[in-house]
């Protein structure tokens, strides 16, 4: 059995663990709210935008972009979030692995895979895969920037123009509430041109515009593609905050759980002392009574 000097130790150090998981708890907490508030803030001009996008698509039939052009994939990138730092569960264990799961896929198939890693825990992880990597900004992953994506969405959709890839994957995190944070996988590059999209405003589908539907389409395209890339950006840096809060408040409740039998155990170990030293004295004195 663990002296009490020991055990009061072991009490200490987890007491003290537990007064940093709860702070990092209410760090994660404040910052999870305000990711929340910026993923508000940009949903109303994204859900606006992608609205405009799919009336101008129902009147125009004649449509084409290169930005939907299917071709042969022989040449795929693949960009993949996760954080800058650990202690958020599972969190960038499983974008490894997905991203893991895509690569061997694309490679599978024939074609080459670039990765764009967003986040060093992902960075440290492309590495390993043998696969060309590109490495962008890691610090937009702890603070969202729109330039600093944009940048990345940029090269990508010019390389695509320009046919260097066929098809750019993304994956990421979107976050469905605090405790629940689902992985998605999803084709940004070709984009789907859906004429027959469900979201469409009758009322304002007929719009008059200048110089024409199609020019106007060819530019907002390339902003749709640049805000969809910037809320996986958002999803995923509130993914990780909320992941980080989940997995301090297991570790809260643990250190807890912990205390609880470690003081259980202090007092027997104190108990057991005690009724050790009784009876020395007991035995002492049925010595001297002889």
């Amino acid at each position: 059995m663990a002296s009490l000097k020991e055990v009061k130790a072991r009490i200490g150090s987890v007491n003290s663990t537990l007064k940093i998981t709860g702070a990092m708890k209410m760090v994660s907490s404040a910052k999870l709210k305000k990711a929340q508030y910026a993923i508000e803030s940009i949903t109303p001009y994204q859900s606006r935008l992608n609205k405009i996008l799919s009336n101008f698509l129902a009147t125009e039939t004649d449509f084409q972009s290169a930005f939907a052009e299917v071709r042969p994939v022989s040449r795929v990138a693949v960009i993949a979030f996760s954080s800058n730092s650990s202690l958020c569960g599972a969190y960038n264990s499983n974008v490894a692995k997905q991203l893991n799961v895509v690569v061997k896929e694309q490679l599978n198939s024939g074609a080459e895979v670039v990765v764009y890693p967003i986040g060093k825990k992902i960075t440290e992880q492309s590495e390993k895969l043998g696969v060309p990597v590109v490495k962008s900004n890691n610090d937009m992953a702890d603070h969202p920037s729109f330039d600093a994506i944009s940048e990345v969405t940029n090269e990508l959709m010019n390389k695509f123009l320009a046919k260097e890839f066929d098809k750019v994957i993304v994956v990421y995190h979107h976050l469905k509430n605090t405790a629940v944070q689902k992985l998605q996988t999803e084709v940004f590059l070709p984009i789907s041109l859906d004429k027959n999209s469900g979201d469409v405003d009758e009322s304002t589908a007929d719009y008059i515009v200048e110089p024409g539907k199609a020019e106007i389409l060819e530019s907002l395209l390339p902003k749709a593609l640049r805000t969809k890339m910037y809320a996986c950006l958002l999803d995923s840096n509130a993914s990780e905050h909320g992941a980080r809060v989940v997995a301090m408040q297991v570790a809260t409740d643990n250190a807890n759980e912990l205390i609880n039998e470690l003081t259980i155990l202090y007092n027997k170990t104190r108990q057991q002392a005690i009724t050790n030293e009784l009876l020395d004295i007991v035995g002492g004195a049925a010595a001297l009574a002889q």
